[in-house]
């Protein structure tokens, strides 16, 4: 008998006798024995995408196997989404997991293929961006006084760009209109790249983007940013204001990132991710990267915290949904 055939009998004992299949048992074993994907529902260049390929070379590092960023974009996220709920659990198919597919669009969009908390398997939460209200420079409106001062005096005139029905950005779009009594009209793109590209070009007024994708816009000066959706002032945009500084009570809409799995996912493999997540997260060179962006790190810190937490998120945005009356156009 050879060393190879010897190998797979002890396998299979050692399956029999704790009562797992072979296959299962030696999958995990070996897991990573080929590339992974990592599914990003938007197209290149939004912040969901920015942070999947900062982290994608040192997971790769990591676990020994490259981590292949594909981007599957549409339908708020909610079609990577769905790819990764379909797909089988051995984790060679993830999620670059956000608020958009996970949180919001399940209480958005009409119908969705797949429950957003039990088809999925939570490994590990990264951090979230705030959402960054920023204008095309030719809208004449250099404050958010000023904007709402517009967009009331001009009724269904001025638009605001969204990376899809169902995103982060169409419901802060949503509840800027109902908090400051305006009525701007909503453009959802494929994702935050293409919706960014309209706004550079004056095709449509306003974005409530996260900060990833518009902060260089915004320092070159091609985009001008009006207010941010966190409690207090970033460093990196020490200029902007809140929310809450402009009389804004209230907008509390942010996007967070994570890393996710289809249901069923063997616990040695969710172990084994979160760890390699959590180091990756921890590399001086990746914070470096991602900290200028304005990524907030910290949260739910296991695999159970980050469940938990998403189930809180559905509760949440399921009545900021209702209440805002938001549904697919």
């Amino acid at each position: 008998m050879t060393m190879h055939r010897r190998s797979l009998l002890a396998a299979a004992l050692a399956a029999a006798t704790l009562g797992v299949p072979a296959a299962a048992l030696a999958q995990q074993q070996a897991w990573p024995a080929r590339p992974i994907r990592l599914l990003v529902g938007f197209a290149p260049g939004g912040g969901t995408d920015i942070v999947a390929r900062t982290l994608a070379p040192k997971l790769s590092e990591l676990l020994g196997q490259q981590v292949i960023v594909e981007n599957r974009a549409g339908a708020a996220g909610t079609i990577a989404a769905d790819a990764v709920a379909k797909a089988a659990p051995d984790g060679y198919t993830l999620l670059a997991g956000h608020a958009n597919s996970n949180a919001i669009a399940p209480y958005v969009l009409a119908k969705v293929p797949y429950d957003a908390i039990t088809d999925f398997t939570p490994i590990t939460y990264i951090g979230y961006v705030p959402n960054v209200l920023v204008v095309n420079p030719a809208v004449q409106a250099k404050t958010v006084e000023e904007l709402v001062a517009l967009a009331r005096a001009k009724p269904g005139v001025l638009t605001y760009a969204s990376s899809g029905v169902g995103s982060t950005q169409h419901l802060a779009g949503a509840l800027f209109n109902r908090i400051a009594g305006t009525q701007m009209n909503h453009v959802p793109y494929k994702g935050s790249g293409a919706a960014i590209v309209d706004l550079l070009a004056g095709q449509v007024d306003t974005n409530f983007d996260t900060m990833p994708p518009v902060l260089e816009h915004i320092r070159s000066g091609k985009l001008r940013a009006l207010a941010i959706s966190t409690p207090q002032r970033l460093a990196q945009l020490g200029d902007v204001p809140t929310f809450e500084e402009k009389g804004i009570k209230g907008f509390e809409v942010t996007n967070w990132y994570s890393v996710m799995g289809p249901k069923a996912l063997p616990r040695e493999i969710v172990a084994k991710l979160d760890e390699a997540m959590k180091k990756a997260m921890a590399d001086p060179d990746i914070r470096a990267k991602l900290d200028p962006q304005g990524v907030q790190f910290g949260g739910p810190q296991t695999p159970e915290a980050f469940a938990a937490f998403i189930r809180a998120e559905n509760t949440k945005y399921a009545k900021l949904v209702k209440d805002l009356n938001v549904r697919a156009e």
